[in-house]
């Protein structure tokens, strides 16, 4: 499971594959690639096809991933296979597919649904927009889809893991120039590692109102509220049912030197007889030192979490971050999203349009001494009460990714976990821990 640093601007393609849109490759000339992206069977009324795919390669090396001293040395060769197709029929209908396989081969471990899905159906969905107004769009989508939201900490597809995270169900978009708003109710699959053998509830477990709005000269905004239930969900003070609700609030902005990304969200709700009190706070600030050789991206951020302060009080301050991306901490993220502070200062270069180097250093805190640690998904991972310890640990990361061409994509990237007091004492014989991947992407 690792995170995939930002692509450079040569990648044409998009995160989430069904949002591309290949119409201008109809007056263009006709090679068999542009047929493949986009290809007209008729005019009246119109049907057209677009097909496209992605072939990635991994090989991950993970030495005491867990922090246990002579975990030693562990391996695992990676590879994700896709194929989606979209069909419109005139301009209110489309249909979109897409097959995945996800494989991990090597591994000593047991495998994980992160790693590995054989043959799943990842987007089978039908649009219909019920709008007239050629500058507005009133999309109902049904189906399974993926979601990717803001800056993916709370609604992820998850693009890091081998296998990306998936919903079912019902979202209405209404979408102009400058306003986004999505409505949804969806049930995130249970996934399995055999094939076609994912299951989808029909009780709904996500739902919301996202906004996204695009203001040129101010900045841009996102406003969301998003619920969110599990039959059964661990913390430290216990087991139980957990009923969520989020409001949040993102504001980001890009000019063309600063760059800024603040979001801060409030949790309520039940867990068991608890009730639920959490939040989170995001800063993200970045200078381009354009005058500079290889136009250095000098940014930092910090991270404020909440944690549980008392198990006994029927309350429950833990934040849950639902359905994070990944990588969010790191390539091989060890630490998740609840009970933490960080500080996270990095360096990104350019020594070329295809070339992007990276280097981060991220130090992590406990929020709350009575809570404990989370794994990258937002679920528990380790009890914290037993330790007066609140450092937990130092992440130090360097990657590199080079565009080859607008197909074709290699990444390397190192990762070394120094441990801190905090994991000392609840791992008696703690180590530091390593990571190495590099990885081929191939897309059309």
């Amino acid at each position: 499971m690792v995170f995939i640093p930002k692509k450079m601007q040569a990648q044409h393609f998009m995160l989430l594959r069904f949002e591309e849109d290949y119409h201008h490759l109809s007056d263009s000339t006709r090679s068999f690639y542009n047929r493949l992206k986009y290809s007209q069977l008729s005019s009246n009324p119109a049907l057209s096809f677009s097909f496209g795919g992605e072939i990635r390669s991994e090989w991950a090396v993970k030495v005491d991933e867990n922090w246990i001293a002579n975990e030693g040395f562990n391996h695992s060769f990676l590879n994700r296979y896709s194929l989606h197709a979209g069909v419109n029929y005139g301009k209110k209908y489309r249909l979109f597919v897409q097959l995945n396989s996800s494989l991990e081969n090597g591994s000593r471990n047991a495998v994980s649904t992160t790693d590995e899905d054989k043959l799943n159906v990842q987007n089978l969905f039908l649009d219909y927009d019920f709008s007239s107004a050629p500058a507005l769009k009133l999309l109902l989508r049904i189906g399974r889809q993926e979601l990717d939201y803001g800056s993916g900490r709370l609604v992820s597809v998850k693009d890091g893991n081998n296998s990306r995270q998936y919903f079912t169900g019902l979202k209405l978009s209404y979408i102009k120039s400058r306003l986004k708003i999505d409505a949804f109710v969806l049930a995130a699959d249970k996934t399995h590692p055999g094939l076609f053998d994912n299951k989808t509830k029909i009780q709904g477990n996500l739902w919301g109102v996202y906004s996204d709005v695009r203001l040129a000269e101010t900045g841009n905004f996102n406003i969301y509220y998003l619920g969110a239930m599990r039959e059964q969900s661990q913390f430290e003070s216990g087991m139980g049912r957990e009923l969520r609700h989020t409001l949040a609030i993102r504001y980001w902005k890009e000019s063309n030197r600063f760059r800024y990304n603040l979001e801060t969200a409030y949790q309520f709700g039940k867990f068991g007889q608890n009730e639920i009190s959490a939040w989170t706070m995001a800063i993200e600030l970045g200078y381009v030192f354009k005058q500079l050789k290889f136009k250095p991206t000098l940014s930092l951020r910090n991270d404020y979490i909440s944690g549980d302060k008392n198990i006994l009080d029927k309350k429950l301050n833990s934040f849950n971050p639902l359905y994070p991306k990944g990588g969010y901490f790191g390539f091989n993220p060890l630490i998740g999203p609840s009970n933490l502070i960080d500080v996270h200062p990095f360096l990104t270069l350019h020594p070329s349009e295809k070339l992007l180097f990276q280097v981060d250093l991220v130090y992590n805190w406990r929020y709350s001494l009575q809570d404990g640690i989370f794994h990258p998904s937002g679920s528990f991972n380790i009890g914290g009460s037993s330790s007066p310890a609140r450092y937990i640990g130092t992440t130090y990361l360097w990657s590199a990714d080079y565009q080859i061409n607008k197909y074709l994509s290699i990444s390397f990237g190192y990762q070394f976990y120094r441990v801190g007091r905090f994991l000392r004492d609840v791992i008696p014989n703690s180590a530091n821990s390593k990571f190495f991947n590099t990885q081929l992407s191939f897309k059309f």
